[in-house]
C-alpha cells in the first residue's frame, strides 16, 4: 500500500462541497471515481479542509492509499485524464509516509476571499468573486479585522451547523488589501470554524461600506452571539489557498 499526497485545484461552483454527498456531486466523489477508473480500487480521499458548496481551491492538499504499483507522476496524469472535463486538476502528486495524514498532520490553513468592488456585473469573475457595487474602504476594513487576531471565542462568526467541539480558535493573521477593483481578504489559522471566514468577511464589508463603525467588529466578537453577525459573505468568493505541514509534502521550488 502506497500513500500519495495530492495537490488539488478546483472550481467549486458545480459541486456541493469537497466532502462526499449522498445526492449531490462533490470533489471527493469525483477524485475517488477517477482513482477507481485508474486503479480498480476504491480508495478514500482525505483532505486538509472541508470546503462548502461553491468554495474554490488553489492548492488543497489531500491523500489516497493505493495498492497498485504506480508511480506518482503516472498517477497524477491518469487522474487528470479521468477528471476531465470537470473543473478539478491534480497539480502535483508525491509519495508520503504511511503515517502522514492530509488532515491530521496539517498545522495551518490559509484562505483568501475575493471581493470585486465595481458597479458593472461580473463576466470573467462570475461565481468566482463577490460583487459589491458600493465603494469599499479597505483601510477601515483592515483596521477592524485586527480585533479578530488571536485566541477568541468565535461564536458570533460560527455557523449554527458547525460541528466543532469548541467555538474557541486562534486566528494567526488577517489582512485586507486592494488590487485595483478587487479587495482581497487573506487569513490564516491552524483551523477554522464552519463559515468563520465568510462571516468575518461579511462584517468587514459592512465596515468598508460605512454601515458599521470600525469598532463594531470587535463588539460583535465580544457578543459571542450569532445574532450579532451583520452578514455572511457568499461562498463563491472564498478560496482555500494553502495547507501547512511540519514536513512539507510539496516543498517550494528553489
Amino acid at each position: 500500500m502506497t500513500r500519495f499526497a495530492l495537490m488539488l485545484e478546483f472550481d467549486g461552483t458545480q459541486f456541493a462541497g469537497l466532502q462526499r454527498q449522498a445526492t449531490a456531486p462533490s470533489i471527493q466523489a469525483a477524485v475517488e471515481e477517477a482513482a477507481f477508473a485508474v486503479t480498480g480500487e476504491r480508495p478514500t480521499l482525505h483532505a486538509a479542509g472541508r470546503t462548502d458548496a461553491g468554495v474554490h481551491a488553489l492548492a488543497m492538499i489531500a491523500h489516497l492509499d493505493i495498492q497498485k504499483n504506480i508511480d506518482a507522476f503516472r498517477l497524477m496524469e491518469a487522474l487528470n485524464a479521468h477528471l476531465r472535463p470537470q473543473p478539478i486538476a491534480v497539480l502535483d502528486c508525491r509519495v508520503v509516509s504511511g503515517d502522514w495524514h492530509a488532515r491530521f498532520s496539517c498545522v495551518g490553513r490559509a484562505y483568501e476571499y475575493r471581493i470585486a468592488n465595481r458597479r458593472a456585473p461580473l463576466t470573467l469573475d462570475r461565481e468566482r468573486a463577490w460583487l459589491v457595487p458600493q465603494p469599499l474602504d479597505e483601510t477601515a476594513m483592515h483596521e477592524a479585522a485586527q480585533a479578530l487576531v488571536g485566541r477568541h471565542d468565535f461564536t458570533t462568526f460560527r455557523s449554527v451547523q458547525c460541528q466543532s467541539a469548541s467555538p474557541v480558535k486562534t486566528l494567526d493573521c488577517i489582512s485586507v488589501r486592494r488590487y485595483g477593483a478587487h479587495v482581497i481578504v487573506e487569513t490564516a489559522a491552524r483551523s477554522f470554524l464552519h463559515h468563520q471566514v465568510r462571516s468575518m468577511v461579511g462584517c468587514l464589508a459592512l465596515v468598508g461600506m460605512g454601515r458599521w463603525p470600525v469598532g463594531r467588529v470587535a463588539a460583535a466578537l465580544e457578543a459571542r452571539d450569532r445574532q450579532a453577525l451583520g452578514h455572511n459573505a457568499p461562498a463563491h468568493g472564498l478560496y482555500f489557498v494553502r495547507a501547512v505541514y511540519p514536513d512539507e509534502p510539496f516543498p517550494p521550488a528553489t
